[in-house]
């Protein structure tokens, strides 16, 4: 069948046509955004449509593989996760394993018939990990937590320094001790010495086992990390100085020893708080939303939690959302895409009496669904899903990550070449030691390690606390460098809640306008759907269209939409409701035709009104961005946006997948960021290099989106765009800080001018350095959110009223 030449959906009979644009489209509203956008290609998007397909055929997991999410306890670095991911891909049964250091979890894909996830969980725990199933208990007596570890390495670590501090340094400054009968080289002495060894030896085991553990996993892994030269480093500093002692002498390293440990310990211990408060909001967040679902009931269709629904219960689901719950199809057809659950990308059609997983996601059509029994919620698959977005690693973190792996080996690397050199030049072998293992020390692989992780970890409590759940972190690395803003009208713009305000014709055709508009997801269906019930109706064959719906409805064929649609459909309109359709758009309504057997019966009149405060919004984005308007309204509807000076340009008329050819065609030029609310915007949220859902956007607008406003409107758009900005200047700094910092370390101390002590003191003030950076609270966002609290305070009160 001929398809549009913008959208690739299909044609009417003829196709839209104009001399102006090349091309065959399927509205006026593909031919007016491929007449603006410099003809789009259909070559264009048939390449794009074959690349994604070649991307999901390249997907080896079986079609019945089944996926677990793990919680891992003891992760603290990128090394972790390679290694938990080969122990878990070693195991029977186990396709592909994916673990997240940030999110402290493991995703398994696994044979059911060979493995299960508490079987993995046993297969995968060692080496100080422990892993479990979600919701499983954690014994902390197995293990001492990392307060508990910093408190007692940090009392052996008093306990050196009151040693180290009257006694020894005096000494190794050339000066007496505090005391004047201690001599280092007396038997006092060298029983003091030995005492430091003690402490210090236990300081250094329990405050940084997850240190030296961390070192043996990296070379179990191949993969040298910041733990390896940690361990080196404090384990050099502790042996020379054994050594010292059994050759009898006395300026020993012990402080610097435990001081090393201690102060990664704690970088990683505030590390660990930062990134503990983000996801603990993060899991409030996602957890604590509410999951509604449609409920067919004898009085027609009703919101219920889904936590109330009960097997037998027969649920309505619209195209674009998610399944929430096991079911069996038993009104209505559609496709469902389960690649959720299968990794399977290509939809499998649904009629009745055919079977839905909780999970899928209804792509197309309408259905609905009895609730099977005994079935298993979705509400943590979808949070889950969420997670697993949350856990994408930047590209400047797997830069940083690269770099840290060069960085390990070149740092012992030149360590060796000094301690050779220093040799060679007749330096004593004791000094050149010494100047080797103060390389070691002062080398702060951690500043990298930690530069965007902590970085991206503030910025994304900074988004939380504005309502914004970031489900991507590249999301920082394109935030910056937003040009265009492209708004969906209803539902963003606008308050997205409309109202069948009158009705020309037969009033009794909107019940049958009902039953087919349950299964769509628009605030115009909403409306219809409020304004008249479906009771009982029998539904059959729905289809959506661009601006529409069609079906059957007791037998009868219906569609319900668009004037645009009767026209394409060559539906019969009777001259009295073509003239209330025209006089309906001029003042300012959204006419619904409803048309039965091939004519239209019945027009209703919806209004939608403007969101306040969004002038407000749209100037503050205008000062530093583009604003464009999407909308698949007529053009007599965004009217009021294309008066206002601050929006650049209004494309009207643009059915969904018209939407995201437009996002596709100004990303060809510019770095395009799209804000929409529902199912229909999903497409374009996904095209967008950045995409944010706002208000109550459905399911698989969040899927689409690397963004996600869990309360108010897009009013949080503009802070989150200053967010993103300022954490990808704070990795900017972090990560400049940290090679700065290590460019010009590393050669003083291949020099000699530094010394263990001092060395030790300078790398862990470059790791606290970059921990409370990361901390502060971000530059530039504040003065967006004080442009903005009236705004902010009018969409609270609207939300309350509506409530």
């Amino acid at each position: 069948m001929p398809s549009c030449t913008l959208c690739g959906l299909e044609t009417p009979q003829p196709p839209v046509t104009d001399d102006g644009a090349d091309g065959r489209f399927c509205c006026r509203g593909c031919l007016e955004v491929a007449r603006t956008l410099d003809d789009a290609s259909a070559a264009d998007a048939e390449t794009a449509r074959d690349a994604l397909a070649a991307d999901a055929d390249a997907d080896s997991v079986p079609d019945d593989a089944e996926t677990a999410y793990l919680a891992v306890d003891g992760m603290h670095c990128a090394t972790c996760e390679a290694f938990l991911q080969s122990r878990a891909q070693e195991s029977d049964g186990v396709f592909d394993a994916d673990a997240s250091y940030a999110g402290d979890a493991l995703k398994v894909t696994y044979d059911a018939d060979r493995t299960d996830p508490s079987e993995l969980a046993s297969a995968v725990s060692g080496y100080g990990y422990r892993v479990r199933q979600r919701g499983a208990d954690v014994d902390e007596s197995a293990t001492l937590t990392a307060s508990v570890r910093l408190l007692l390495g940090g009392f052996f670590g008093m306990m050196v320094m009151v040693y180290y501090v009257p006694f020894l340094y005096p000494v190794y400054l050339g000066g007496a001790p505090l005391l004047p009968f201690f001599t280092t080289s007396s038997v006092a002495g060298q029983y003091l010495l030995w005492n430091l060894a003690v402490f210090a030896g236990a300081g250094t085991a329990i405050a940084g086992y997850p240190i030296f553990r961390g070192a043996l996993v990296s070379l179990r892994a191949r993969r040298p990390n910041m733990d390896l030269l940690v361990a080196l480093a404090s384990g050099a500093a502790f042996g020379y100085s054994v050594l010292v002692l059994l050759l009898g002498g006395t300026e020993v390293y012990f402080d610097v020893s435990i001081v090393v440990v201690l102060v990664v310990t704690l970088g990683e211990y505030l590390e660990t708080r930062i990134k503990s408060r983000t996801t603990e909001r993060l899991r409030t967040t996602t957890t604590e939303r509410a999951q509604t679902v449609r409920v067919r009931t004898t009085d027609g269709v009703e919101r219920a939690a889904l936590e109330s629904v009960d097997a037998g219960d027969r649920i309505v689901l619209r195209s674009g959302e998610r399944v929430p719950l096991d079911g069996t199809v038993t009104d209505g057809e559609g496709a469902v895409e389960e690649s959720l659950l299968t990794g399977e990308s290509r939809p499998r059609q649904v009629s009745v009496g055919d079977a839905v997983v909780g999970g899928s996601r209804l792509v197309a059509g309408g259905v609905t669904a009895r609730v099977a029994d005994g079935t298993e919620r979705t509400l943590d698959r979808i949070t889950d899903a969420l997670w697993d977005a949350q856990t994408t690693h930047s590209g400047v973190q797997r830069l940083a990550d690269k770099a840290a792996a060069v960085f390990v080996p070149g740092v012992f690397g030149l360590s060796v070449l000094g301690l050779l050199a220093h040799l060679a030049l007749g330096t004593a072998p004791e000094s050149a030691l010494l100047i080797a293992l103060t390389v070691l020390i002062v080398s702060c692989p951690c500043a990298l390690g930690l530069a965007t992780p902590l970085a991206v970890s503030r910025g994304i409590r900074t988004a939380l606390e504005a309502d914004a759940i970031v489900t991507d972190s590249n999301v920082f690395e394109h935030g910056g460098d937003i040009d265009v803003v492209a708004l969906d009208k209803t539902g963003t713009l606008t308050t997205g809640e409309m109202s069948i305000e009158d009705v020309a014709g037969d009033r009794s055709a909107l019940r049958a306008a009902a039953a087919l508009e349950t299964y769509v997801d628009h605030p115009v269906a909403e409306a219809v759907c409020e304004f008249a019930t479906a009771d009982n109706a029998s539904v059959s064959g729905v289809r959506n269209h661009a601006h529409g719906v069609s079906g059957r409805v007791d037998g009868d064929e219906v569609l319900v939409g668009d004037p645009d649609l009767f026209e394409a459909r060559e539906w019969r309109v009777p001259a009295a409701l073509a003239d209330r359709i025209d006089d309906a758009a001029s003042e300012g309504y959204v006419p619904v035709v409803v048309g039965v057997s091939g004519e239209a019966t019945a027009v209703g009149l919806a209004a939608d009104t403007p969101r306040s405060g969004w002038r407000e919004v749209v100037s503050t984005l205008a000062d530093d961005h583009r604003v464009v308007v999407l909308t698949g309204d007529r053009a007599e509807r965004a009217a009021p946006f294309r008066a206002c000076p601050e929006v650049d340009r209004v494309f009207a008329g643009v059915p969904p997948e018209g939407k995201a050819a437009v996002i596709d065609r100004l990303r060809e030029r510019e770095t395009v960021a799209m804000v929409g609310d529902g199912t229909n915007d999903a497409p374009a949220l996904a095209a967008a290099d950045v995409g944010v859902a706002v208000a109550d956007g459905v399911e698989l607008t969040t899927d689409a989106a690397d963004v996600v406003v869990t309360a108010g409107g897009f009013d949080v758009v503009p802070t989150l765009l200053a967010v993103a900005s300022a954490t990808r200047r704070r990795i900017r700094t972090n990560l400049a800080w940290a090679f700065c910092y290590n460019a010009v370390a590393v050669p003083l101390a291949l020099l000699g001018v530094l010394n263990p002590l001092l060395a030790a003191v300078a790398m862990g003030a470059s790791s606290l350095f970059v921990v409370a950076n990361s901390a502060r609270t971000l530059d530039g966002v504040s003065r967006y959110r004080a442009r903005l609290p009236f705004a902010r305070a009018r969409s609270r009160i609207e939300r309350v009223v509506r409530a």
